[in-house]
């Protein structure tokens, strides 16, 4: 396997791993604007033929109204092909990502979005990342499924 920096030209792949394994789609115009704007953060993993199968789509969130909020990312999504699950993939995606947003952005966490019952990603996330849940967003998904709002603080890693 080989995980590298997302490139415009992964986007298709990217949103090929997404369709098959996930319920929640973006637009391409999306998934370029992130790899674009924060080309550090996004990240593919590609089997030895170089098919993509695996992604992490982040950002820096910049939403806040708040000027003296802190700088903070944010993980759009992120997906690992069935056939490659339980090989480590996610974790070191997500950890390359969390690398370069206290590096580059000097970000202060994380945070992410993840349905209830979606208990493998919990367990990656909370067990393995050390992710803690911040607050649950009702009917946050367009089946009306609520979601974990998960935070990761980078400089204290209580």
């Amino acid at each position: 396997m080989n995980i590298r920096l997302a490139k415009a030209e992964d986007v298709v792949g990217m949103q090929q791993a997404n369709l098959v394994n996930l319920p929640e789609n973006y637009h391409i115009r999306l998934w370029i604007y992130h790899i674009i704007t924060w080309p550090q953060l996004s990240y593919v993993a590609e089997d030895p033929k170089g098919r993509i199968i695996g992604y992490v789509l982040a950002k820096i969130d910049e939403e806040s109204e708040d000027k003296t909020a802190d700088i903070h990312g944010h993980i759009n999504s992120i997906s690992v092909m069935r056939s490659y699950r339980r090989l480590g993939l996610a974790k070191k995606l997500m950890l390359l990502s969390q690398d370069a947003m206290a590096s580059i952005y000097k970000a202060k966490y994380v945070s992410l979005h993840v349905r209830e019952t979606n208990k493998a990603a919990l367990g990656l996330y909370r067990d393995t990342l050390g992710f803690k849940v911040a607050d649950t967003e009702k009917e946050y998904y367009a089946d009306g499924e609520n979601a974990y709002m998960m935070r990761f603080n980078f400089e204290n890693e209580s």
